[in-house]
């Protein structure tokens, strides 16, 4: 049994040796049968769950969630999918829609009782009450970004300008112009909080994802160059937008804490160390190991195995 998350972004997949990311965007040509084709053996079966039906190149999450069931189901022909209703499906069924939050909070609901779980991912940040399986049934994106439990923002692929809209350079208030001219990849990359190796993601420009490239990336959010404003201009950008980044999921988070009365704040995700630290939470890589980083991924194989018939 294998478990795989299909995202708009990325593919990631569990298996007994371990937890593997993949990029894979929805948007362009996606490669899904290609990447899954690397895991099929004989008797292989898989264990499927999806937030990349919303990926903009569907006319609806329908033909979305169409379209990953049948690229999952060429290659794994008898996969089953997870969806909302905390069940697992055969076919292309709503409920498939954005399921993934709710299958990591299933596999950890009775070992984790009362805690929070902060999953601060490439794109979003889940806040999940691991409170009740039955009160997050049928949620939809829709409901958890109204209530506050997913935060639009992660740690690579956020525009500069979706969470900050002015920088301070050298004393003077200086806006950002609402362009995809860097994301929190470059930020996160030039504050030392990701190495080039954990930058996954495609650059906005297309080109590298050392240092400087990303200064040269931030620097364009002022429309400067970086010999215009220098590294410690970039920095600044940067430095302003973790600040806002980390005081909004720390607000979120501590909204949905009060509402819902939790304990122990438990973190993944590619982000679950800078959550941890920000948060004061527990880093669950340390008792997952790398299925921390991909745990809707992790949490549907092995809801998979306990279930019934598996």
């Amino acid at each position: 049994m294998i478990g795989i998350d299909v995202g708009g972004a990325n593919l990631k997949v569990a298996t007994d040796s371990g937890t593997f990311i993949h990029p894979c965007p929805l948007w362009e040509k996606s490669p899904i049968r290609d990447i899954l084709r690397s895991y099929r053996f004989p008797g292989e079966e898989a264990a499927v769950v999806m937030s990349g039906e919303l990926a903009d190149c569907f006319g609806s999450k329908s033909e979305g969630i169409r379209y990953i069931v049948d690229s999952v189901r060429e290659i794994f022909p008898r996969a089953v999918f997870y969806g909302t209703d905390a069940r697992f499906h055969g076919d292309a069924v709503p409920e498939l829609a954005a399921a993934n939050w709710l299958v990591s909070a299933d596999y950890l609901m009775d070992r984790h009782q009362g805690s929070l779980l902060v999953d601060f991912g490439s794109t979003t940040t889940d806040i999940i009450p691991l409170v009740s399986l039955a009160s997050l049934q049928g949620l939809t994106d829709l409901f958890r970004l109204q209530s506050g439990t997913l935060v639009y923002t992660g740690l690579l692929r956020t525009t500069i300008p979706a969470v900050i809209r002015e920088v301070v350079l050298s004393g003077i208030p200086t806006p950002v112009c609402p362009e995809y001219f860097a994301c929190s990849g470059d930020a996160h990359l030039v504050l030392g909080h990701i190495s080039m190796a954990d930058y996954t993601s495609g650059t906005p420009d297309g080109k590298g994802r050392d240092r400087e490239s990303c200064q040269r990336r931030l620097a364009r959010v002022v429309c400067a160059d970086l010999e215009e404003i220098g590294e410690e201009g970039a920095c600044a950008v940067a430095a302003s937008f973790w600040d806002a980044q980390r005081s909004l999921i720390c607000a979120a988070v501590d909204n949905v804490r009060r509402r819902h009365g939790t304990g122990e704040i438990l973190c993944a995700g590619t982000g679950s160390a800078l959550a941890s630290a920000i948060l004061s939470g527990r880093d669950l890589a340390g008792e997952l190991g790398a299925g921390a980083g991909a745990l809707p991924a992790f949490a549907v194989r092995e809801v998979a195995l306990r279930s019934p018939g598996s």
